[in-house]
């Protein structure tokens, strides 16, 4: 049975945009209609399911938050993946952290449990990404065999829980990168820009709704990358 809930990508970023993410957040973590709701941390992302931008995260996200934050371990040879997917199958609710996206989905393959999160998500849990998390739960994303040579440029695939193409917290850098992905993709191929502080929810009807501020839209025809009208939050 198809019991697939919206996918909530945040931006995060600095400053304002941070503290705003996480408004955004706590208002997620409200929604799944809990007194206390459990968390699933999953830390691949973060220099390998590293310690310090766990405690940084967690405190982060139970400031305002009434729930409990759960880490789980999938990085290392001793990560006991049984104990892992027991508790990421009785979470409320599953958050993918910030960091590096390409090394997050490198441990997810590996230890193959990229299936298994597409299958939870299928089953209806919920799920939520900051940063690079965001990212991972998206189609795929880009990167380069020579960072030095943009012909090189290459997309990976990502999780495709939300069946688009996204970047967060790049308007300094004018999207260059979600560019660089959408023409690798090609004509027709629709991104999305989303800035810092802002978040996109991804309906499985394939609905998008914008919060916390405007979303950027590109999209490819005839090989040239032209901005569409942002999508816009609806007015409370």
């Amino acid at each position: 049975m198809d019991n697939r809930k919206p996918v909530y990508l945040f931006a995060g970023g600095r400053g304002r945009g941070f503290s705003q993410t996480f408004a955004g957040v706590r208002s997620f973590i409200r929604s799944i209609g809990k007194a206390k709701p459990d968390i699933a941390y999953v830390g691949v992302a973060s220099m390998e399911d590293g310690g310090m931008f766990y405690f940084m995260s967690s405190s982060l996200i139970k400031i305002g938050c009434n729930c409990r934050l759960n880490r789980v371990l999938l990085s290392g040879e001793n990560a006991d993946l049984g104990k892992a997917r027991k508790m990421l199958q009785s979470t409320d609710a599953i958050f993918m952290s910030g960091g590096d996206m390409e090394a997050g989905m490198r441990i997810l393959e590996e230890k193959d449990m990229a299936v298994f999160f597409r299958e939870l998500y299928k089953e209806g849990k919920p799920f939520f990404g900051i940063s690079a998390g965001s990212i991972m739960l998206a189609k795929e994303w880009v990167r380069w065999r020579n960072p030095d040579d943009d012909s090189t440029a290459e997309l990976f695939p990502c999780l495709g829980i939300a069946p688009i193409i996204c970047d967060t917290h790049a308007e300094e850098d004018d999207w260059e990168e979600l560019k660089t992905a959408l023409r690798l993709k090609g004509d027709g191929t629709v991104g999305y820009g989303i800035p810092s502080g802002a978040y996109l929810k991804v309906c499985p009807d394939g609905e998008l709704e914008a919060g916390g501020g405007p979303v950027v839209r590109y999209i490819v025809q005839d090989g040239k990358i032209e901005r569409r009208p942002d999508l816009l939050p609806v007015p409370s």
